[in-house]
């Protein structure tokens, strides 16, 4: 494999990753947000394990491991990315993004402190830095309809669920293909997610147009499937150097954000954003010397 490709395909999962807050954004103007994430993970699902099957001949799960699939994709999806389903119908799409950089500073704290190993120091400088960049990024916004507290709360409650989730992930010695256990999570996840959606289901509240059906297909196939597979083929590839593309999220994020939903780009914007990468440079400085 050549490293154009690899940096090629690194480029391009950051570039579609990094269009969901965008993507969800749009979709929410014509249905209710977990209308909106039900069928993206419905879609999801579909299309995973119709890949995993039909085309790879994945095996299906046995015994224990319907439990733990179950079990991740409650974690996962239905609590992790229903929290953000409802943050970001409250919040910029650019803080949205800006999450994606500070997932894996609080899954490496979060993962020492469940392990019983003691916190390293850029562990803890790269958190605070982070938070701190995230602070800086939306102070200006909380003034008017682009960032609201219960927002941000819900996005920091999605934070702590997603990082669960990646250490529960990491604590199962996993058998099945990586792919099949993306379109399983998907798919108990969107099972559980189900009756929460019809529980606060509004009739009156969505729209089902063409907004929402490329919102829906975009969110679902390229971001769920594509996006994902990349992602993993990456990590499976180059481990660290996989994660140096999660520096692009925040920047195309914003760029999106900006050019697409016209949302404000300020000096505290840019200044949040450089934080961050700064405290994703230090979350990863010692394991890219090892």
């Amino acid at each position: 494999m050549s490293s154009a490709r690899f940096y090629l395909l690194g480029v391009l999962f950051a570039m579609i990753w990094s269009s969901a807050s965008v993507a969800a954004k749009l979709g929410m103007v014509s249905v209710q947000p977990l209308v909106l994430y039900q069928v993206r993970f419905m879609l999801a699902a579909l299309c995973l394990l119709v890949l995993s099957y039909l085309f790879l001949k994945g095996r299906r799960p046995q015994g224990k491991e319907w439990l733990q699939l179950a079990i991740f994709g409650l974690l996962n999806v239905t609590v992790a990315l229903g929290l953000f389903a409802l943050a970001i119908h409250e919040v910029a799409a650019g803080i949205g993004a800006l999450q994606v950089g500070v997932n894996p500073l609080v899954i490496s704290v979060l993962s020492a402190v469940a392990a019983g190993r003691k916190v390293k120091s850029n562990e803890v400088l790269a958190l605070v830095l982070g938070l701190t960049g995230v602070v800086l990024a939306v102070y200006p916004l909380l003034g008017n309809a682009y960032a609201s507290p219960k927002g941000l709360f819900l996005l920091g409650l999605s934070t702590l669920a997603y990082s669960s989730a990646a250490i529960y992930y990491s604590s199962v010695k996993w058998s099945l293909t990586k792919l099949t256990i993306n379109g399983w999570q998907a798919f108990f996840g969107a099972l559980f997610l189900l009756p929460v959606t019809l529980f606060f289901y509004d009739r009156g509240l969505n729209s089902y147009d063409m907004d929402f059906g490329l919102s829906a297909l975009w969110l679902g196939l390229p971001i769920s499937g594509l996006a994902v597979y990349l992602w993993l083929w990456l990590l499976s590839t180059d481990t660290v150097k996989a994660s140096l593309f999660l520096f692009l999220c925040p920047i195309f994020g914003f760029a999106y954000a900006y050019f697409i939903l016209h949302e404000p780009f300020t000096l505290f914007t840019l200044g949040g954003l450089i934080v961050v990468m700064a405290a994703l440079y230090i979350g990863q400085y010692k394991k890219r010397q090892a």
